[in-house]
């Protein structure tokens, strides 16, 4: 459990070269048990208001809307959560590790331009395809985490592609 510990919270054995940002998680850094807390706390806001996000479908008029602001706040708080449990200069820099780096740039600008076209551009369509690509582009991004996860969905696709295509 101690080395869970330290891996999670960002002391995995490379203390020899510490910058500035290290020293400040460190100083800055919150309790095993704080940390779980607010993960768990996030993970469950995220969870929550996804699902309600997805009942809000149903509601006439203002269900799609309320759809795009629940699911896009889910995702965000989702991913607020797992800094908790890394620390945010870690999580940060998994973030933007060459093999998340894509994923991680389409995620956050599909976030961000689903609100942009629900609210400020007012394109439903766009919206649409805005939140279809958020939730491509946050399921590839996770499943940089898990070894071997794209690599098995790119050959399952391929496989029924090659299916499709006989």
């Amino acid at each position: 459990m101690d080395k869970l510990r330290a891996v999670l919270g960002g002391r995995d054995g490379n203390n020899d070269t510490r910058n500035v940002l290290q020293a400040a998680n460190e100083a800055s850094t919150l309790g095993w048990g704080t940390r779980l807390k607010g993960f768990l706390i996030c993970m469950v806001i995220g969870v929550v208001c996804s699902i309600l996000g997805v009942c809000c479908l149903f509601i006439h008029k203002v269900g799609l809307i309320l759809f795009i602001v629940f699911y896009t706040l889910g995702n965000i708080c989702t991913l607020a959560s797992t800094m908790f449990l890394m620390g945010p200069v870690k999580q940060l820099k998994r973030m933007c590790d060459k093999t998340r780096a894509f994923a991680t740039i389409v995620m956050i600008t599909c976030l961000v331009l689903t609100l942009c076209a629900a609210f400020w551009w007012k394109i439903f369509a766009l919206t649409l395809v805005f939140v279809i690509l958020q939730v491509l582009a946050f399921a590839w991004y996770s499943l940089s985490y898990i070894p071997f996860a794209r690599d098995a969905v790119l050959k399952f696709f391929s496989m029924m592609f090659g299916m499709c295509v006989k």
